[in-house]
């Protein structure tokens, strides 16, 4: 993998533990030596419609400053400052709810709940390719969170960009995603938040939720501000779903914006890895 976007998270998390700067040189030279790494796959289901993620899913703030800011491409990684700037001073509330399965020792985040979860999605004796880990979702214990959400953000590794450590106890192949999620943030305190991306002392933050999960729902809504509006939802830089008038909404998406679920199977891809 070598870095060759505006964001590079990936290639970011596997080079900063080993002190390599993030470059296609050092990346390069990763590769030649050959040594790999296991890396966990989500799977993003909505019916029969599968998405299968290595990196990230956003909706709220962060998928807004995430797809929205392509419109100022040409400023590189700075997009997302300058964009982001704006939609903190602009801020969107989203109504909404997630559940999730905690990985031990973060049973005491939301409440208890009965998630019904989609049976379409498990995988299917006469499926070609590979489906998704079959996990029997309605099996395990389940919690819930509801809106408004200021940004709801699941991270596969520790870094979403070359200067945003998103998740900093994030891990290759542990088998579980770490989950981010922002309500009630006052502006100057998201601001303040916000700056602390690029050392990841943002999720110390008391308006930040920072836990492990195993499997996760989201069920998006509408803006509180203008309930005709929707949200966008984004996974590794691509859209997945636009709502009723989001940006480019008249564009076609992968899902609808509606329920989606995310189960991981653990350690599934293999990396090409410094160490």
């Amino acid at each position: 993998m070598v870095p060759a976007g505006s964001g590079n998270g990936m290639i970011k998390s596997l080079l900063e533990p080993v002190g390599l700067p993030c470059s296609a040189t050092s990346a390069t030279i990763s590769i030649i030596r050959g040594s790999t790494r296991s890396l966990d796959v989500a799977t993003i289901s909505q019916g029969t419609t599968k998405f299968f993620s290595v990196l990230m899913l956003a909706w709220g703030l962060v998928a807004d400053i995430d797809i929205e800011s392509e419109k100022f491409r040409w400023m590189g990684s700075a997009r997302f400052d300058v964009y982001g700037l704006q939609r903190i001073i602009c801020l969107r509330q989203y109504n909404g709810r997630i559940l999730f399965v905690p990985a031990p020792g973060f049973e005491s985040y939301g409440k208890p709940v009965i998630c019904n979860v989609d049976k379409e999605s498990y995988v299917g004796d006469k499926a070609l390719g590979y489906q998704g880990p079959d996990t029997k979702l309605e099996d395990l214990d389940w919690r819930e969170m509801k809106g408004p959400f200021v940004s709801v953000w699941l991270h596969n590794v520790p870094w979403g960009a070359e200067n945003t450590l998103a998740a900093p106890d994030a891990k290759f192949s542990d088998g579980f995603l770490d989950l981010i999620v922002m309500k009630d943030c006052p502006k100057l305190a998201l601001l303040s938040l916000m700056t602390k991306l690029n050392d990841g002392t943002h999720v110390q933050s008391p308006y930040a939720s920072y836990l492990k999960v195993k499997a996760f729902v989201l069920e998006p809504g509408a803006r509180i501000d203008d309930p005709d509006k929707e949200g966008i939802i984004d996974s590794d830089g691509e859209v997945l779903a636009r709502g009723k008038r989001s940006y480019k909404c008249d564009q076609k998406a992968l899902m609808s914006y509606d329920k989606l679920q995310i189960s991981v199977d653990q350690g599934l891809a293999t990396l090409y890895s410094p160490e």
